[in-house]
């Protein structure tokens, strides 16, 4: 059986006013299959050529707060965040800082757990 599915780019924007960006991770959401996870790939000498100065261990942090947001919510997220797809809605949520989301995507396939790899190769690595 085929599920839908919606999946976002995490990018890593080490100077928001100049828009220059490296996808560094993605989120998948299917509230059909139950699925909401996370995966990144730094490549850190690319990171460090594209951006010398870039903070790597907090770049790592906060796509580390992402993956816990998706498969390990502290219990004290309350209603706001309560489900996968409100959680998604947060991740997926325009912001202004240094780990951005990209456009939100959709498709169906098989094994959404399994398609985050998918497109973790096919767009970050």
């Amino acid at each position: 059986m085929s599920h839908p599915y919606q999946y976002a780019v995490l990018r890593f924007v080490p100077r928001v006013d100049r828009g220059e960006c490296l996808n560094v991770g993605v989120v998948v959401h299917s509230q059909s299959a139950g699925v909401l996870r996370c995966a990144f790939h730094l490549d850190e000498p690319r990171i460090v050529a594209f951006a010398p100065d870039a903070d790597l261990d907090g770049l790592r942090r906060a796509l580390e707060a992402v993956r816990t947001m998706c498969e390990h919510p502290p219990a004290d997220v309350g209603a706001a965040l309560s489900t996968p797809g409100k959680r998604f809605g947060w991740i997926t949520a325009p912001r202004s800082t240094v780990l951005q989301p990209g456009p939100v995507h959709g498709g169906s396939v098989l094994d959404p757990a399994a398609e985050v790899d998918h497109l973790l190769a096919r767009l970050v690595t």
